[in-house]
């Protein structure tokens, strides 16, 4: 077993068996995102992509969660440096947080780019950027009980890279991101949302063994495949589609509403839980029980 990278802080790099394990490394915080460790993960990505002795990578959060979504805490109290963005606030205008968006989505979207294939391992909560990340992995394989949604579109903005419409359909990517609700890995699994599901004690073994069989195959030709069908995702659409979803959170970020002002007054006022429980109650658990989905054995 190798590592690589100049001492990462945020996440784990390894390689072993001509498989690179990337892990977010922030058990703490839930494995929440913010810039440092997404510019951590981008990095690993690309160093993933460029090693010959690499065919395919595992993308997984180290504790109880894949990732719980983005640092609401951080982002909420304007907590960046403005030198470090030469000026540009995300608070301070329209365009600038569409700025913000657009660079934090390219960070992300190194996993759609690469050429290499990436397999998410979800555990626990798998929330809001937790999902953007999830979502442009080439497959997903989630434990049964994990929970996979975008609870802040009931407040905070609209998914700003958003991958749901290729997975689900229009229908199902409507009853997400409309309500926040959230789908367990084995409900996920049935509506095409994930791979698979597989009991919690199963998971490290499934992921495994999708990673072994996929290292088998020369990286040239995995990459061909990878290559050809995220293009025809292209060709529908979803490159465009991500720009588009980046410009309409920053001016989703501008709503009115009650629910949003609440939203935004409890963060203002340090309140994080108060905030989370304003938002999501009305909701109850927050997890979709289409009928369908609950008839075992049909």
């Amino acid at each position: 077993m190798r590592k690589y990278l100049n001492e990462p802080e945020l996440i784990r790099f390894e390689v072993k068996d001509r498989i690179a394990r990337i892990t977010l490394n922030k058990p703490d915080k839930r494995n929440t995102l913010e810039d440092r460790i997404l510019t951590e993960l981008r990095d690993a990505l690309v160093e993933a992509d460029a090693l010959v002795d690499v065919n395919c990578v595992i993308l997984e959060g180290t504790g109880k969660d894949f990732c719980a979504g983005y640092d609401l805490v951080g982002s909420y109290s304007g907590n960046w440096n403005d030198d470090d963005y030469r000026g540009r606030g995300a608070a301070s205008s329209l365009d600038n947080d569409i700025w913000h968006l657009e660079n934090t989505q390219k960070l992300g979207m190194t996993i759609f780019d690469m050429h290499k294939p990436v397999i998410a391992r979800v555990q626990g909560n798998c929330l809001a950027g937790g999902t953007d990340l999830a979502l442009l992995c080439d497959f997903i394989i989630a434990a049964e009980n994990a929970k996979i949604g975008f609870p802040a579109t009931r407040a905070n903005g609209t998914p700003p890279t958003n991958f749901w419409l290729y997975h689900l359909g229009p229908q199902w990517a409507k009853r997400m991101i409309f309500t926040g609700d959230c789908l367990t890995g084995k409900d996920a699994a049935r509506l095409g949302l994930v791979l698979d599901a597989v009991p919690a004690d199963q998971l490290d073994a499934a992921v495994d063994e999708l990673a072994r069989r996929l290292s088998f195959v020369d990286p040239d030709m995995l990459s061909a495949h990878k290559r050809v069908l995220n293009m025809g995702m292209e060709f529908m659409g979803a490159r465009m589609l991500q720009r588009f979803a980046a410009e309409t959170d920053a001016r989703a970020h501008l709503v009115k509403g009650p629910r949003r002002a609440q939203f935004k007054a409890d963060m203002a006022a340090g309140n994080f839980k108060e905030a989370l429980k304003n938002r999501d109650e009305p909701f109850g658990d927050g997890l979709v029980k289409a009928y369908w989905l609950q008839q075992d054995g049909e």
